[in-house]
């Protein structure tokens, strides 16, 4: 039996022992995995409906949360074009030619050891729910063996994720639709951006937007600015006039 089918069998006898959280167990194998079965050192996996909702489920390793910490704290990187375009996105070498679409986010990778980066979106059925993403050390492309083998894994993630289970209740609804009070890591920015939107009377894309652009022009983390937002210590009303 091929890896990519072990992976599959295990995905699928892992969820039916059935139990809260293990889903998040199962999408942790799966990208644990990625670095086993592909040229890649590390994999993470983020529940996606659009830039402004955005959770990330697991991450193999330091690095690999980073850069997706970056890339939800900035609004672009790879992850959101493979969402949006509903194909890979390869990039084999960082360095040599980042893609226009995202330049922020390349040049702050770079302060990281990344040198290529491969990025796959993941479907339940015919919705697109999420993004696999890896990246690697070194430079180089995947071959079309390595390819078909992430995808492949791209799709053993959409299993896992349809199994996945948060304090007793699905993330994810039939129609792929996100969903509320899961515990989710970032909850407080999406509570600081429903706050703009009542506060500003502004678009969810531009409230989201505002809160970017601060945490982005005073250097400080998202999930931090965010924090304030929600405790009353800051009003981006205020800051911008």
């Amino acid at each position: 039996m091929a890896d990519v089918d072990v992976l599959r069998a295990n995905v699928l006898a892992a969820l039916g022992e059935g139990g809260a959280g293990r889903g998040v167990d199962v999408v942790g194998r799966v990208c644990r995995a990625c670095a086993r079965l592909l040229p890649v050192d590390g994999a993470a996996v983020s529940v996606m409906v659009d830039a402004g909702h955005r959770e990330v489920v697991y991450a193999s390793d330091a690095v690999s949360s980073a850069l997706a910490e970056l890339q939800f704290s900035l609004g672009e990187g790879p992850c959101f074009e493979a969402y949006t375009v509903g194909g890979p996105v390869l990039v084999p070498d960082l360095v040599a030619g980042p893609p226009p679409t995202w330049p922020m986010f390349a040049a702050e990778a770079a302060a990281h050891p990344v040198a290529a980066l491969f990025t796959f979106p993941v479907q339940i059925g015919a919705v697109r729910v999420a993004t696999l993403d890896t990246y690697r050390s070194t430079p180089g492309s995947l071959n079309p063996g390595e390819l078909a083998t992430a995808l492949q894994v791209a799709d053993v993630a959409a299993l896992a994720l349809s199994g996945l289970l948060a304090d007793g209740g699905r993330w994810l609804d039939g129609d792929g639709r996100w969903m509320e009070g899961a515990g989710m890591r970032y909850r407080e920015v999406h509570q600081a951006t429903g706050m703009l939107i009542a506060h500003l009377d502004l678009p969810a894309s531009a409230a989201l937007a505002r809160l970017r652009a601060y945490a982005f022009g005073h250097g400080r983390p998202l999930l931090e600015v965010a924090g304030d937002i929600v405790a009353g210590r800051l009003r981006l009303d205020e800051e911008f006039g």
